[in-house]
């Protein structure tokens, strides 16, 4: 059974798809079976991957909309040598129809339950929101990785974002654990990057992994 990891932040900017692109390719160099779903509707999860998102025959807006079949969804990165459910702006149509239906947040962990014994690892672009997509994947999730940049609002977003996964925790999936939480883009030079470093690991001590971009 796979580990099912969404990479999660509502705030755009931070480094969240450029680190799930990354670790899906670094799990692959250790010679796991890697599964990445983009689930943002614009798609860069896609893009990095090599994925034409402008010409998709399926991607997770037909998986979530239940017009394909998970398997058909799936196709594999030549670039980062992993497989991958790609997407693009289609999907901002299948969370309107999500919210409208009953019991669509849990769609994808259904989905995946369909395939999750081929890989290793399952990675999970969410958007920058917390919205129903954002919610589905939290479902279907193992753990969540937080990417932090080292910001003057950065706490306050995190406190947002824990409120929702302890609602989800409450509710849809009680085994949801936040992984742990990656500094981004830190930067040695600023005080205030230092500063709200110096906090995180205050209050997030085991959660808290030094696994950001070099420092500056």
């Amino acid at each position: 059974m796979a580990i099912i990891l969404s990479v999660a932040n509502q705030k755009g900017g931070v480094g969240k798809t450029t680190t799930a692109v990354n670790l899906s390719a670094a799990l692959k160099t250790v010679n796991k079976r890697v599964l990445m779903i983009d689930i943002d509707p614009q798609g860069n999860a896609t893009m990095g991957c090599g994925i034409d998102k402008y010409n998709l025959e399926n991607s997770t807006c037909e998986l979530l909309l239940n017009e394909c079949n998970i398997k058909d969804a799936i196709v594999h990165s030549d670039k980062v040598q992993v497989d991958i459910i790609p997407s693009n702006t289609n999907l901002i149509a299948a969370e309107v129809v999500l919210l409208k239906n009953g019991n669509s947040e849990y769609i994808l962990k259904k989905a995946l339950a369909k395939v999750n014994y081929k890989y290793d690892y399952i990675i999970i672009d969410c958007p920058p929101s917390l919205n129903m997509l954002t919610i589905n994947a939290f479902t279907a999730s193992n753990g969540i990785l937080i990417p932090m940049q080292c910001e003057y609002y950065a706490l306050e977003g995190l406190s947002s974002l824990i409120q929702t996964i302890e609602k989800i925790q409450a509710t849809t999936n009680f085994d949801l654990e936040i992984t742990g939480l990656i500094r981004t883009m830190y930067d040695t030079r600023n005080k205030l990057s230092k500063e709200v470093s110096v906090q995180l690991q205050r209050y997030f001590s085991k959660k808290y992994l030094k696994l950001s971009s070099p420092e500056m």
